[in-house]
């Protein structure tokens, strides 16, 4: 026995011996690797103390290390970001939900600010400001008739809830100040909802923001009360936002179990998702309406419908944002965005287009796609053959860049004429807009009703008002077929633009919109079941 326990203790030894050896080689290895990557980051610490020290001129420190933090970044990826304690207070805003301010939505159709809408219940309604107000000064800056930049008005309205700011105003030629104290805004997603028909709702959202599932639930459980049998989901121009809002609203078509997306990185495990089967909309036929400038969460929706067969897309190659950001906050107010990991849909393709020849190259994506041709045919999407995968249907999908839509709508280039160009550089439609709002604000403000705002504007004579507007204040006049070509594209957003202000404000604009949107009216002539 004691020969035994003899060896016993010796075999201990030899085991805690080499791992005793291990441990101390991996310290050893993990110590000289920290110490290498401490010698290579110190570098860039170097560098600036020497300019700081040895430089010809005064030199502006924090400038040269936001430049220096932002071209390090730059080498990683194209959405691995700084961003400067000013730039990052406003995209926080943006996606919000709410940010402090005074409540009202305005046009610049000129010099001057035009107010197109104030917020219910807001500190402008309180105050007595009204729609096609035309804004003087904000307490003592004068920004009518000054060409002063739009997003500088912004800043000066903007401001902390609570604090007061004097806005004055011209109202029908009276000059009015409002003292108004600023308060909690909503910034809502949800652009415009409404029936198209019967059977039929369209909800158009602009971001995935704070508050994106709570007024989602809230439009499509209005429009399910009207008799919503089929969606048509516009997420054209939705560049993202928060990803648990892209899970939830993928979640109310699903059923149980089905995965929505994964996320994969070096230093994250394998994260899937997947819907609790308990979402309202799961009964509703689903078009969900993309293009060029469809990206991030909204590819993850539109992933995850794809990749289960749950609805059609319709429109044009989505932008190609896989990426996922995490935010990283400093104490001065600024923060990065590091792309932590990949996004992958239910079948198993990323999302993500190549940026593996530089930001330049990745920034000119978009301008290629218009010179090859995508935009205009389907045969010219440049598909990935070594990127195939398959949905639950087994029909098949391709990573590498983006949603591929399942009907291609080609985008319209035969409506811009020379006097259609002429009118947008000078904003004709925009201003004739506000001057009708002017000559007939006692009617059009009371208006909320579709068909009756419909009615009243066919009355108004709007075809031949604006083509004397357009003769008379900025010289544009139609030429040979010129007014032919562009009329029933010209006249919709007329009407659309004249009826935001009425009560119905945006989805009068949609839905007025909409009479020519080529890619609307294939999801609505389409099917929207999947052909498996």
């Amino acid at each position: 026995m004691k020969r035994f326990s003899s060896i016993w203790v010796a075999l201990m030894g030899i085991v805690i011996g080499i791992l005793i050896a291990l441990t101390v080689q991996n310290y050893q290895q993990r110590r000289q690797m920290l110490r290498t990557r401490y010698g290579e980051w110190r570098k860039l610490n170097l560098i600036l103390q020497e300019v700081g020290k040895n430089y010809v001129d005064t030199v502006d420190v924090k400038g040269m290390t936001d430049a220096a933090v932002s071209a390090a970044l730059a080498e990683l990826d194209p959405h691995s970001i700084y961003m400067p304690p000013v730039q990052l207070e406003a995209a926080e805003t943006e996606l919000a939900g709410n940010f402090d301010g005074i409540g009202i939505q305005f046009n610049v159709p000129n010099d001057t600010a035009v107010v197109i809408e104030v917020i219910a219940g807001g500190p402008s309604e309180k105050a007595g400001i009204l729609a096609g107000d035309r804004i003087l000064k904000v307490d003592e800056k004068v920004i009518a008739g000054v060409r002063f930049p739009q997003d500088s008005m912004v800043r000066r309205m903007k401001g902390p809830a609570g604090t007061k700011v004097t806005v004055t105003v011209n109202r029908d030629g009276s000059v009015i100040p409002f003292e108004i104290t600023r308060g909690k805004i909503p910034v809502h997603s949800v652009d415009a909802s409404f029936m198209v028909n019967d059977t039929t709702g369209y909800v158009r959202l602009s971001k995935f923001s704070r508050t994106t599932f709570k007024e989602f639930l809230s439009a499509t459980d209005k429009l399910h009360e009207q008799g919503m049998k089929r969606l048509i989901f516009d997420l054209r121009d939705n560049t993202g936002g928060y990803f648990d809002q892209s899970l939830l609203l993928s979640d109310m078509f699903l059923d149980k179990g089905q995965l929505i997306v994964y996320t994969q990185g070096r230093n994250r495990k394998r994260d899937e998702y997947k819907a609790d089967g308990k979402g309202s909309l799961r009964d509703v036929e689903l078009s969900v309406l993309i293009n060029e400038n469809t990206a991030s969460s909204s590819e993850i929706f539109s992933g995850a419908i794809q990749d289960n067969d749950r609805g059609v897309i319709v429109g044009r190659r989505s932008f190609g944002k896989g990426v996922m950001q995490e935010p990283i906050y400093f104490t001065d107010g600024s923060g990065i965005r590091l792309t932590v990991a990949r996004y992958y849909s239910p079948s198993g393709r990323c999302i993500q287009k190549p940026y593996d020849k530089g930001t330049e190259e990745y920034g000119n994506d978009i301008y290629r796609r218009y010179t090859d041709g995508e935009m205009l045919s389907a045969d010219s999407i440049k598909v990935n053959k070594d990127e195939t995968f398959t949905t639950k249907g087994g029909r098949t999908v391709y990573g590498g860049g983006g949603i591929i839509p399942d009907v291609f709508v080609p985008m319209d280039t035969t409506r811009a004429t020379d006097f259609y160009i002429k009118c947008n550089r000078k904003a004709t439609m925009m201003r004739f807009a506000s001057d009708m709002f002017d000559k007939d604000k006692a009617e059009l403000s009371k208006i909320d009703d579709f068909q009756q705002l419909k009615k009243h504007l066919d009355g108004l004579g709007l075809e031949a008002r604006f083509l004397s507007f357009a003769s008379s204040r900025d010289g544009i006049t139609p030429k040979g077929g010129e007014w032919q070509a562009s009329k029933a594209y010209m006249m919709t957003q007329i009407y659309a633009l004249v009826g935001r202000y009425s009560k119905l404000g945006d989805n009068a604009f949609y839905r007025f919109y909409l009479d020519t949107d080529d890619t609307y009216k294939t999801a609505l002539e389409s099917s929207s079941r999947v052909k498996l």
